[in-house]
């Protein structure tokens, strides 16, 4: 790569605090961008220098990196559990979404409150029916306790828990934290849950760069 070149990735190591989200799409756009349009017939071992230039400077992480966003603070630790097949901690999945809930024990998984039909879904990546039935619980509770509170009759009655089957699958044990936040950004932006463990690598780089970024990307 030429100085230029090296220049785009120390930016983005300054931006993002490590490689972690690089991919070697990011590589290309850039060089194709600034005047590098024919890069196969260069043969230029694009995942080679990424690796290269990533070695250089593993000994010297950006101390103190962080991303705030409103009451929330990431650590560069915290973004860390994004790399490869690590399991996402507390941390990441609450900055990124408060409107879906997430649940833990030793397994991520989702339940969605939809307040126009009155429904309570519940999303597993594993397939397990109600492992969570005491978490499903508790919100039916709290829904019924708040309309109660602010009389509002029509929440009072009528709700039902529905169990989301045919929904992507994880097949190890570590990426049911990515899978439950993409369940989250795909129903909020209503878009269609096609995805799979194959995406994996991809979405982990995706989630890392929103967080930085404080915004959803494409």
């Amino acid at each position: 790569m030429i100085s230029s070149d090296l220049e785009f990735l120390e930016s983005f190591y300054m931006k993002y605090g490590s490689f972690i989200p690089l991919s070697e799409k990011d590589v290309l756009e850039y060089l194709k961008k600034n005047g590098n349009p024919d890069l196969s017939k260069r043969g230029l071992d694009i995942k080679g220098e990424m690796t290269r230039y990533r070695l250089g400077l593993a000994s010297a992480p950006i101390a103190g990196f962080m991303v705030m966003y409103n009451k929330h603070t990431l650590s560069l630790e915290d973004l860390g559990t994004l790399e490869e097949q690590n399991w996402l901690n507390d941390q990441v999945k609450e900055s990124k979404w408060k409107l879906k809930k997430p649940f833990c024990e030793i397994h991520w998984s989702l339940v969605a409150v939809t307040m126009a039909t009155k429904t309570i879904s519940y999303y597993d990546s594993q397939g397990i029916v109600f492992r969570h039935t005491t978490d499903v619980s508790n919100i039916m509770k709290y829904l019924l306790s708040e309309a109660r509170e602010k009389e509002h009759t029509a929440f009072q009655k009528g709700w039902k828990i529905t169990i989301i089957k045919g929904i992507p699958q994880q097949k190890n044990d570590s990426d049911c934290g990515v899978f439950v936040l993409e369940y989250c950004r795909r129903l909020s932006m209503k878009q269609p849950l096609l995805f799979s463990q194959e995406d994996m690598p991809h979405i982990r780089k995706r989630i890392y760069k929103e967080l930085c970024d404080c915004r959803l990307n494409d």
